[in-house]
Order: C-alpha cells, then structure tokens, then sequence
C-alpha cells in the first residue's frame, strides 16, 4: 500500500509547477475601531520598520507557519499595541499581486468595534507608536491599509443600522442625546431629533429610569438603559432592528 510521504512525492514529481503556488505568505490585519463618547476612532501604529518605514498602518503582521490566523490576530495585537482579548470578526481576504512589494502575500482582514475607555495601547516589538485616531484624521498608509481600513467601515456602518451594537459603546445609562450623537457619529450622517427619539422609543428596547442628568449647564435629561433582555425576546420573534 502506497504511504503517504511516497503519495505526496509521487505527486510533486507529476506537478512541479505547482512549487510556486505554494510560497505565498498569509498575514493577518486588525481593524479595531473605537468610540470615546465623542468621536469614532481607529487603532494605528506607526511602522518602525521597511518597508513602508513611518508609515501609519492597521495592526498587521505575517502569520507564523504553526499558527491558525485567529490565534494570530491576538498575538499580533498584543505584540504590537498591547491590547488583549479583543474579539474580532472576519472581514475579507485582500489578495491582490502587488500588495506587498517583498513578496505575494495575501491578508485576511478583521474588524471590532470596543469602547476605547477600556483599552489603551502602547506600541512595542517594531511599532514606533499606536494610538486611537479620529477616521477622518487618518493620512496615507503603508500596503493597501487604507482600502481595508474603508471596507471594515463600511462593514461596521451596516452592523449599527441592523444590530444594536451601539448600546454595548454608551454608559449604562445615557441620554436619548447620548444615543443620537453614537449613531450620528458611527453613520457619518445627522438624524432628525424628534424622528429619531420616535423611532427607538416605538421600538421598545430602552427603559427609562427615574434619574436625570446631573451637573450639566441645560436642562437635565431623562436617564434610560437598554433592555437586553427584551431585545433577545423579540429577535426570537422576528424583531428586525433597522436605524
């Protein structure tokens, strides 16, 4: 019977041209994205290394060959802004042939969105610096940084109209004022004041609170909280939620 090493020589005898397409390097890119109650923002380091030396960049990194690229993203993380236990979900695979000038190296892309209150970065191995930066102040980066970097907000910018991640970004409890500026700040758009407020009351999933805003210059605000119970309630009866 044929054992397997004598099955992979046989068939690397008949296919030799198949060597190159096995050379390809797999990296892993992190886009974490954060809201610090005012602005939304984006984790950069600043590469201390060629190529693309000074050059700001999303968290990224080769995969190592005994490593599954999950494990990567947090060991990539960890290495080079010090954030840890960070979940992320997968984005894309960026693949293109000159992406990388050392080499072809495809990148599986992935995405989070934290309240940066949490966590605060600090730049090791070969990044230089890391740091939360407003998306609108965001300059040229290294690879095709900025490609992904818009993919992940556009990926981000469809999850808040759908899923009410947002809440999990805000106090316990805010203000309905609170909640608009999120979404207005998320969505890069600016929603009516009294349409908004009816839309998310009408959809039940906020409770207000006998507390209001304390130490402000206007007039207080009513206090809420999200009900994370009810919204689990009513998905299972094909509660959509839509902003």
């Amino acid at each position: 019977m044929q054992t397997l090493n004598s099955r992979k020589n046989a068939y690397t005898s008949d296919h030799p041209d198949l060597t190159p397409f096995f050379s390809f390097g797999i990296s892993v890119d992190c886009v974490v994205f954060g809201y610090d109650g005012v602005d939304v923002k984006v984790l950069v380091i600043e590469r201390g290394t060629e190529p693309y030396l000074g050059y700001q960049a999303i968290p990224g990194d080769l995969v190592h060959p005994q490593e599954d690229a999950v494990t990567a993203t947090q060991r990539v993380l960890r290495d080079l802004t010090g954030l840890e236990n960070i979940y992320l979900e997968q984005l894309y695979t960026f693949a293109g042939v000159d992406r990388h000038p050392l080499g072809r190296v495809a990148t599986i892309a992935y995405f989070s969105l934290l309240k940066i209150g949490d966590y605060n970065p600090r730049p090791s191995s070969w990044a230089t610096d890391a740091q939360w930066m407003p998306i609108q102040a965001l300059g040229e980066m290294a690879f095709d940084h900025k490609e992904i970097f818009d993919a992940a907000l556009q990926r981000l910018q469809a999850r808040v109209r759908n899923q009410p991640i947002g809440f999990e970004l805000l106090p316990e409890e805010f203000t309905l004022a609170d909640l608009q500026h999120l979404y207005e700040t998320l969505l890069n758009t600016q929603f009516d004041k009294a349409n908004f407020r009816k839309k998310i009351l009408t959809m039940d999933l906020l409770i207000p609170l006998d507390k209001m805003q304390k130490a402000v210059r206007h007039r207080p605000a009513r206090l809420y909280q999200f009900d994370a119970l009810r919204y689990e309630a009513l998905s299972k009866r094909g509660f959509h939620f839509e902003l």
